[in-house]
Protein backbone atom coordinates (compact mmCIF):
# COMPACT_ATOMS: atom_id res chain seq x y z
CA UNK A 1 0.00 0.00 0.00
CA UNK A 2 0.85 3.32 -0.37
CA UNK A 3 2.07 5.75 2.31
CA UNK A 4 -0.73 8.25 3.75
CA UNK A 5 1.21 11.55 2.23
CA UNK A 6 1.99 13.96 5.43
CA UNK A 7 -0.57 17.05 6.10
CA UNK A 8 1.06 20.39 3.42
CA UNK A 9 2.46 23.00 5.47
CA UNK A 10 1.79 26.50 5.19
CA UNK A 11 4.28 29.69 5.99
CA UNK A 12 1.41 32.30 6.97
CA UNK A 13 2.54 36.31 8.98
CA UNK A 14 0.00 38.07 10.49
CA UNK A 15 0.59 41.15 12.01
CA UNK A 16 0.29 45.05 12.69
CA UNK A 17 2.64 47.46 11.81
CA UNK A 18 3.41 51.45 11.75
CA UNK A 19 1.27 52.04 8.25
CA UNK A 20 -1.71 50.27 9.46
CA UNK A 21 -2.51 50.81 13.23
CA UNK A 22 -2.07 54.07 15.47
CA UNK A 23 0.34 53.66 18.52
CA UNK A 24 -2.43 53.30 20.78
CA UNK A 25 -3.69 50.09 18.90
CA UNK A 26 0.52 48.77 18.44
CA UNK A 27 0.68 49.70 22.44
CA UNK A 28 -1.61 47.15 23.56
CA UNK A 29 0.41 44.53 21.79
CA UNK A 30 3.31 45.60 22.99
CA UNK A 31 5.39 42.50 24.95
CA UNK A 32 7.48 43.68 27.74
CA UNK A 33 11.27 43.12 28.40
CA UNK A 34 11.83 39.55 29.06
CA UNK A 35 8.04 38.25 28.15
CA UNK A 36 9.02 37.47 24.25
CA UNK A 37 10.01 33.59 25.47
CA UNK A 38 6.72 33.25 27.07
CA UNK A 39 4.80 35.08 24.22
CA UNK A 40 6.61 32.84 21.38
CA UNK A 41 6.33 29.93 23.74
CA UNK A 42 2.21 30.41 23.81
CA UNK A 43 2.53 31.08 20.14
CA UNK A 44 3.62 28.06 19.46
CA UNK A 45 0.82 25.78 21.34
CA UNK A 46 -1.95 27.34 19.33
CA UNK A 47 -3.66 24.22 17.50
CA UNK A 48 -2.04 24.26 14.18
CA UNK A 49 1.10 26.13 14.50
CA UNK A 50 4.10 23.84 13.81
CA UNK A 51 6.56 26.59 14.46
CA UNK A 52 6.65 30.35 14.83
CA UNK A 53 8.34 32.92 16.39
CA UNK A 54 7.13 36.61 16.97
CA UNK A 55 8.71 40.22 15.75
CA UNK A 56 7.96 42.56 18.06
CA UNK A 57 8.74 45.98 18.20
CA UNK A 58 8.53 50.11 18.56
CA UNK A 59 6.32 49.50 14.97
CA UNK A 60 5.09 46.28 14.63
CA UNK A 61 4.07 43.34 16.25
CA UNK A 62 4.21 40.04 13.61
CA UNK A 63 3.46 36.39 13.92
CA UNK A 64 5.60 34.31 11.86
CA UNK A 65 4.49 30.68 11.32
CA UNK A 66 4.44 27.47 10.12
CA UNK A 67 0.75 26.65 9.81
CA UNK A 68 -1.43 23.46 8.82
CA UNK A 69 -2.52 24.35 5.15
CA UNK A 70 -5.88 22.61 6.12
CA UNK A 71 -6.28 24.89 9.33
CA UNK A 72 -8.02 28.53 9.48
CA UNK A 73 -4.54 30.50 10.06
CA UNK A 74 -6.27 33.52 10.41
CA UNK A 75 -8.80 33.07 12.80
CA UNK A 76 -6.53 30.99 15.34
CA UNK A 77 -3.74 33.53 14.70
CA UNK A 78 -6.61 36.31 15.82
CA UNK A 79 -7.54 34.39 18.45
CA UNK A 80 -4.10 33.90 19.69
CA UNK A 81 -3.47 38.00 19.77
CA UNK A 82 -7.08 38.55 21.55
CA UNK A 83 -6.21 35.53 23.99
CA UNK A 84 -2.80 36.60 24.88
CA UNK A 85 -2.62 40.54 24.60
CA UNK A 86 -6.35 40.70 25.82
CA UNK A 87 -7.14 42.92 23.09
CA UNK A 88 -10.80 42.23 21.62
CA UNK A 89 -10.54 40.60 17.80
CA UNK A 90 -12.92 44.00 16.46
CA UNK A 91 -10.46 46.13 17.48
CA UNK A 92 -7.30 44.28 15.82
CA UNK A 93 -9.07 43.45 12.78
CA UNK A 94 -9.53 46.68 10.95
CA UNK A 95 -5.23 47.00 11.35
CA UNK A 96 -3.93 43.33 10.87
CA UNK A 97 -2.05 42.28 7.01
CA UNK A 98 -2.07 38.73 5.96
CA UNK A 99 0.51 37.38 4.01
CA UNK A 100 0.98 32.97 3.10
CA UNK A 101 4.11 31.49 1.30
CA UNK A 102 5.71 33.84 -1.60
CA UNK A 103 4.43 37.06 -0.13
CA UNK A 104 4.93 36.23 3.66
CA UNK A 105 8.53 35.39 2.75
CA UNK A 106 8.81 38.79 0.63
CA UNK A 107 7.00 40.92 3.37
CA UNK A 108 10.07 39.25 5.81
CA UNK A 109 12.85 39.84 3.74
CA UNK A 110 11.75 43.18 2.95
CA UNK A 111 11.43 43.72 7.21
CA UNK A 112 15.09 42.08 7.60
CA UNK A 113 16.14 44.60 5.12
CA UNK A 114 14.54 47.66 6.78
CA UNK A 115 12.95 48.30 3.74
CA UNK A 116 9.42 48.28 5.29
CA UNK A 117 11.02 50.69 8.68
CA UNK A 118 9.47 53.87 9.62
CA UNK A 119 13.14 54.88 8.70
CA UNK A 120 14.32 53.22 5.55
CA UNK A 121 17.72 52.00 6.20
CA UNK A 122 17.15 51.47 9.89
CA UNK A 123 19.98 49.39 10.97
CA UNK A 124 18.14 48.29 14.59
CA UNK A 125 15.84 46.02 12.68
CA UNK A 126 17.69 43.27 11.42
CA UNK A 127 19.37 43.21 15.42
CA UNK A 128 15.47 42.89 16.39
CA UNK A 129 14.70 40.16 13.97
CA UNK A 130 17.62 37.72 14.94
CA UNK A 131 16.83 38.40 18.50
CA UNK A 132 12.91 37.16 18.01
CA UNK A 133 14.46 34.02 16.13
CA UNK A 134 16.84 33.43 18.77
CA UNK A 135 14.40 33.61 21.50
CA UNK A 136 12.16 31.36 19.39
CA UNK A 137 14.73 28.61 19.01
CA UNK A 138 15.63 28.63 22.44
CA UNK A 139 11.99 27.72 23.16
CA UNK A 140 11.86 25.18 20.63
CA UNK A 141 9.73 26.82 18.56
CA UNK A 142 11.71 26.52 15.11
CA UNK A 143 12.59 23.64 13.11
CA UNK A 144 13.20 22.82 10.07
CA UNK A 145 10.67 25.58 7.47
CA UNK A 146 11.61 28.51 9.60
CA UNK A 147 15.43 27.78 9.98
CA UNK A 148 16.36 28.24 6.40
CA UNK A 149 13.58 31.08 5.94
CA UNK A 150 15.06 33.03 8.76
CA UNK A 151 18.73 32.24 7.61
CA UNK A 152 17.65 33.09 3.92
CA UNK A 153 15.79 36.52 5.48
CA UNK A 154 19.66 37.40 6.73
CA UNK A 155 21.61 36.83 4.23
CA UNK A 156 19.41 38.84 1.74
CA UNK A 157 19.56 41.67 4.48
CA UNK A 158 23.38 41.34 4.93
CA UNK A 159 23.26 41.38 0.57
CA UNK A 160 21.14 44.60 0.08
CA UNK A 161 23.88 46.47 3.03
CA UNK A 162 26.80 45.31 0.99
CA UNK A 163 25.38 46.08 -2.09
CA UNK A 164 23.62 49.45 -2.15
CA UNK A 165 23.75 52.97 -0.08
CA UNK A 166 20.62 52.47 1.68
CA UNK A 167 22.03 53.29 5.23
CA UNK A 168 24.10 55.64 4.48
CA UNK A 169 21.69 58.73 4.31
CA UNK A 170 19.19 56.80 6.51
CA UNK A 171 18.59 57.40 10.25
CA UNK A 172 17.77 55.94 13.03
CA UNK A 173 14.43 56.76 15.57
CA UNK A 174 16.89 57.76 17.93
CA UNK A 175 18.06 60.59 15.60
CA UNK A 176 15.17 61.56 14.04
CA UNK A 177 13.88 62.23 18.03
CA UNK A 178 17.09 64.58 18.07
CA UNK A 179 16.42 66.10 15.03
CA UNK A 180 12.92 66.95 16.22
CA UNK A 181 14.65 68.34 19.12
CA UNK A 182 16.74 70.45 17.43
CA UNK A 183 13.59 71.97 15.07
CA UNK A 184 12.05 72.73 18.21
CA UNK A 185 15.22 75.03 19.83
CA UNK A 186 17.51 75.57 17.06
CA UNK A 187 19.94 74.79 18.89
CA UNK A 188 20.63 72.10 21.43
CA UNK A 189 23.37 73.81 23.49
CA UNK A 190 22.79 74.96 27.03
CA UNK A 191 19.69 73.08 27.27
CA UNK A 192 19.16 70.63 29.61
CA UNK A 193 18.58 67.13 28.47
CA UNK A 194 17.00 64.29 30.75
CA UNK A 195 16.94 60.61 29.21
CA UNK A 196 14.51 58.03 30.84
CA UNK A 197 15.51 54.51 29.61
CA UNK A 198 19.29 53.16 29.54
CA UNK A 199 18.88 50.76 26.92
CA UNK A 200 20.47 50.93 22.93
CA UNK A 201 17.80 53.05 21.92
CA UNK A 202 18.82 56.02 24.77
CA UNK A 203 22.43 55.30 24.10
CA UNK A 204 22.05 55.85 20.43
CA UNK A 205 19.65 59.29 21.06
CA UNK A 206 22.46 60.50 23.87
CA UNK A 207 25.31 60.08 21.34
CA UNK A 208 23.15 61.82 18.62
CA UNK A 209 22.43 64.72 21.38
CA UNK A 210 26.02 65.35 22.37
CA UNK A 211 27.38 65.48 18.43
CA UNK A 212 24.77 68.32 18.17
CA UNK A 213 25.73 70.57 21.05
CA UNK A 214 23.86 68.52 23.97
CA UNK A 215 26.13 69.15 26.86
CA UNK A 216 23.80 68.79 30.27
CA UNK A 217 22.46 65.33 30.09
CA UNK A 218 20.82 63.60 32.83
CA UNK A 219 19.73 60.02 32.56
CA UNK A 220 17.50 57.64 34.91
CA UNK A 221 16.82 54.38 34.69
CA UNK A 222 15.07 51.47 36.63
CA UNK A 223 18.41 50.04 37.37
CA UNK A 224 20.27 52.78 38.61
CA UNK A 225 24.10 50.36 37.25
CA UNK A 226 23.06 50.57 33.66
CA UNK A 227 22.30 55.03 33.97
CA UNK A 228 25.87 55.16 35.58
CA UNK A 229 27.49 53.00 33.02
CA UNK A 230 25.54 55.09 30.01
CA UNK A 231 26.99 58.05 31.86
CA UNK A 232 30.45 56.65 32.07
CA UNK A 233 30.76 55.49 28.50
CA UNK A 234 29.44 59.06 27.39
CA UNK A 235 32.25 61.20 29.48
CA UNK A 236 33.96 63.52 27.47
CA UNK A 237 35.26 66.84 27.66
CA UNK A 238 32.51 69.74 28.17
CA UNK A 239 29.93 67.45 28.71
CA UNK A 240 28.14 66.77 32.21
CA UNK A 241 26.65 64.23 32.80
CA UNK A 242 24.06 63.21 35.84
CA UNK A 243 22.57 59.93 37.24
CA UNK A 244 18.95 60.70 38.41
CA UNK A 245 17.49 58.47 40.79
CA UNK A 246 14.19 56.66 39.03
CA UNK A 247 12.39 57.14 42.80
CA UNK A 248 13.45 60.95 42.03
CA UNK A 249 12.17 61.15 38.58
CA UNK A 250 8.80 63.42 38.90
CA UNK A 251 10.59 65.52 41.35
CA UNK A 252 13.74 66.29 39.15
CA UNK A 253 12.03 66.45 35.67
CA UNK A 254 11.01 69.96 35.80
CA UNK A 255 14.69 70.65 35.15
CA UNK A 256 15.16 69.84 31.89
CA UNK A 257 14.00 71.30 29.02
CA UNK A 258 13.79 68.42 26.57
CA UNK A 259 12.51 64.83 28.31
CA UNK A 260 13.52 61.68 25.90
CA UNK A 261 11.99 58.80 27.03
CA UNK A 262 12.31 54.96 26.13
CA UNK A 263 11.58 52.57 28.63
CA UNK A 264 9.75 49.34 28.64
CA UNK A 265 7.34 50.43 30.89
CA UNK A 266 3.62 49.10 30.44
CA UNK A 267 2.15 52.04 32.59
CA UNK A 268 2.98 55.59 31.50
CA UNK A 269 5.95 57.27 33.81
CA UNK A 270 4.56 60.88 33.47
CA UNK A 271 0.89 61.68 33.89
CA UNK A 272 -0.87 64.94 32.91
CA UNK A 273 -1.56 66.39 36.19
CA UNK A 274 2.62 66.29 36.30
CA UNK A 275 2.60 68.29 33.86
CA UNK A 276 0.92 71.41 34.90
CA UNK A 277 3.17 70.91 37.98
CA UNK A 278 6.85 70.95 36.12
CA UNK A 279 5.20 74.61 33.93
CA UNK A 280 4.66 76.21 37.57
CA UNK A 281 8.44 75.29 38.79
CA UNK A 282 9.55 76.30 35.26
CA UNK A 283 8.08 79.68 35.86
CA UNK A 284 5.78 78.99 33.22
CA UNK A 285 9.20 78.33 30.31
CA UNK A 286 8.17 75.22 28.04
CA UNK A 287 9.20 71.66 28.14
CA UNK A 288 9.08 69.59 25.32
CA UNK A 289 8.69 65.32 25.93
CA UNK A 290 9.87 62.97 23.16
CA UNK A 291 8.37 59.75 23.46
CA UNK A 292 9.72 56.73 21.72
CA UNK A 293 8.49 54.42 23.76
CA UNK A 294 5.54 51.71 22.95
CA UNK A 295 3.90 51.45 25.35
CA UNK A 296 3.85 55.11 25.61
CA UNK A 297 5.56 56.57 28.51
CA UNK A 298 3.86 60.07 28.63
CA UNK A 299 0.12 60.35 28.70
CA UNK A 300 -0.95 62.25 25.46
CA UNK A 301 -2.98 64.30 27.27
CA UNK A 302 -0.09 66.45 28.64
CA UNK A 303 -0.61 68.16 25.50
CA UNK A 304 -3.15 69.68 26.97
CA UNK A 305 -1.36 71.25 29.18
CA UNK A 306 -0.30 74.79 28.13
CA UNK A 307 3.53 74.76 27.91
CA UNK A 308 3.96 71.20 27.37
CA UNK A 309 4.78 69.58 24.16
CA UNK A 310 4.50 65.80 23.71
CA UNK A 311 6.00 64.20 20.38
CA UNK A 312 5.25 60.50 20.06
CA UNK A 313 6.67 57.80 17.80
CA UNK A 314 4.08 58.31 15.05
CA UNK A 315 4.87 61.95 15.52
CA UNK A 316 8.37 61.38 14.58
CA UNK A 317 7.59 59.99 10.76
CA UNK A 318 6.92 63.64 9.51
CA UNK A 319 10.52 64.25 10.75
CA UNK A 320 11.94 61.03 9.00
CA UNK A 321 10.79 62.67 5.45
CA UNK A 322 14.41 64.17 5.10
CA UNK A 323 16.88 62.37 3.14
CA UNK A 324 13.91 60.23 1.67
CA UNK A 325 14.84 61.03 -2.47
CA UNK A 326 18.47 59.62 -1.35
CA UNK A 327 16.98 56.88 0.40
CA UNK A 328 14.62 56.00 -2.53
CA UNK A 329 16.67 55.64 -4.80
CA UNK A 330 18.62 53.14 -2.91
CA UNK A 331 15.75 51.30 -1.83
CA UNK A 332 14.60 50.70 -5.70
CA UNK A 333 18.27 48.60 -6.18
CA UNK A 334 17.21 46.72 -2.60
CA UNK A 335 14.36 45.84 -3.79
CA UNK A 336 15.56 44.71 -6.52
CA UNK A 337 17.51 42.34 -4.49
CA UNK A 338 14.66 41.45 -2.76
CA UNK A 339 13.20 40.01 -5.24
CA UNK A 340 15.99 37.81 -6.38
CA UNK A 341 16.37 36.62 -3.24
CA UNK A 342 13.35 35.28 -2.65
CA UNK A 343 12.84 33.71 -6.35
CA UNK A 344 16.27 32.03 -5.10
CA UNK A 345 14.72 31.08 -2.13
CA UNK A 346 11.50 29.72 -3.75
CA UNK A 347 13.54 27.53 -6.14
CA UNK A 348 15.33 25.97 -2.91
CA UNK A 349 12.02 25.11 -1.51
CA UNK A 350 10.99 23.65 -4.55
CA UNK A 351 14.12 21.85 -5.11
CA UNK A 352 13.34 20.19 -1.74
CA UNK A 353 9.65 19.57 -2.63
CA UNK A 354 11.03 17.50 -5.38
CA UNK A 355 13.25 15.06 -3.06
CA UNK A 356 10.40 12.79 -1.12
CA UNK A 357 9.27 12.22 -4.47
CA UNK A 358 11.91 11.40 -6.51
CA UNK A 359 13.16 8.68 -3.31
CA UNK A 360 9.40 7.44 -3.54
CA UNK A 361 10.03 6.56 -7.44
CA UNK A 362 13.92 5.38 -6.83
CA UNK A 363 12.86 3.32 -3.73
CA UNK A 364 9.91 1.74 -6.09
CA UNK A 365 12.49 0.64 -8.73
CA UNK A 366 14.70 -0.58 -6.73
CA UNK A 367 12.15 -2.78 -4.79
CA UNK A 368 11.37 -4.08 -8.30
CA UNK A 369 14.96 -4.83 -9.41
CA UNK A 370 15.14 -6.72 -6.41
CA UNK A 371 12.52 -8.25 -6.93
CA UNK A 372 13.39 -9.31 -10.11
CA UNK A 373 16.88 -10.87 -9.43
CA UNK A 374 15.08 -13.30 -6.55
CA UNK A 375 12.36 -14.24 -8.93
CA UNK A 376 15.45 -15.53 -10.79
CA UNK A 377 17.78 -16.72 -8.13
CA UNK A 378 18.49 -19.78 -8.75
CA UNK A 379 19.11 -19.49 -12.41
CA UNK A 380 22.01 -17.29 -10.99
CA UNK A 381 23.48 -19.10 -8.41
CA UNK A 382 25.88 -21.13 -10.67
CA UNK A 383 27.33 -18.07 -11.45
CA UNK A 384 30.71 -16.51 -10.39
CA UNK A 385 31.49 -13.74 -7.98
CA UNK A 386 32.33 -11.12 -10.71
CA UNK A 387 29.19 -12.59 -13.04
CA UNK A 388 27.27 -11.73 -10.06
CA UNK A 389 29.15 -8.46 -9.63
CA UNK A 390 28.48 -7.91 -13.71
CA UNK A 391 24.75 -8.82 -13.12
CA UNK A 392 24.12 -6.52 -10.51
CA UNK A 393 26.11 -3.70 -12.37
CA UNK A 394 24.30 -3.91 -15.18
CA UNK A 395 20.76 -4.35 -13.55
CA UNK A 396 21.18 -0.97 -11.71
CA UNK A 397 23.04 0.63 -14.62
CA UNK A 398 19.30 -0.53 -16.73
CA UNK A 399 17.45 0.85 -13.48
CA UNK A 400 18.71 4.42 -13.84
CA UNK A 401 18.52 4.92 -17.33
CA UNK A 402 14.87 4.03 -16.83
CA UNK A 403 14.50 6.43 -14.18
CA UNK A 404 16.23 9.22 -15.64
CA UNK A 405 13.03 10.94 -18.08
CA UNK A 406 10.69 10.36 -15.17
CA UNK A 407 13.07 12.22 -12.29
CA UNK A 408 14.05 15.01 -14.99
CA UNK A 409 10.47 15.37 -15.36
CA UNK A 410 9.86 15.66 -11.61
CA UNK A 411 12.86 18.23 -11.31
CA UNK A 412 11.07 20.75 -13.82
CA UNK A 413 7.33 19.96 -11.87
CA UNK A 414 9.03 21.28 -9.03
CA UNK A 415 10.74 24.27 -10.20
CA UNK A 416 7.48 24.92 -11.64
CA UNK A 417 6.14 24.08 -8.22
CA UNK A 418 3.42 22.21 -9.69
CA UNK A 419 3.24 19.32 -6.81
CA UNK A 420 0.17 17.79 -8.49
CA UNK A 421 2.17 16.85 -10.99
CA UNK A 422 5.48 15.63 -8.93
CA UNK A 423 2.63 13.27 -7.26
CA UNK A 424 1.09 12.13 -10.34
CA UNK A 425 5.07 11.24 -11.60
CA UNK A 426 6.33 9.85 -8.88
CA UNK A 427 3.04 7.02 -8.65
CA UNK A 428 3.52 6.66 -12.42
CA UNK A 429 5.10 3.13 -11.92
CA UNK A 430 4.16 2.64 -8.55
CA UNK A 431 0.60 0.52 -8.56
CA UNK A 432 -0.71 -0.89 -4.76
CA UNK A 433 0.51 -4.29 -5.42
Amino acid sequence: MREKPESRMELVLLGINHTTAPIEVRERLAIPAGGLADATRSLAGVPGVREGLILSTCNRVELVTVHDAEAEANATLLKFLNEYFAVPAATLEPHLYEFREREAVRHLFRVAASLDSMVVGEPQILGQVKESYTVAKEVGAVAQSLEKLLQSAFTAAKKVRSETQIGSSSVSIASVAVDLARKIFGSLAGKQVLLVGAGKMSELALRHLIQHGARHLMIANRTAARAENLAAQLHAPGVTTEVVPFAELAAQAHRADIVLTSTGSSVPLFARSQGQQFIHRRRGRPMFFIDIAVPRDVDPRMNEVEGCFVYDIDDLQQVAQANQADRNREAQAAERIIVEEVARYQQRLQALDAVPAIRQLQSYAEAMRETELARVAARLSELTPDERAAVESLTRSLTNKFLHHPLTAIRAAAEQGDREAMARLANLYNRER
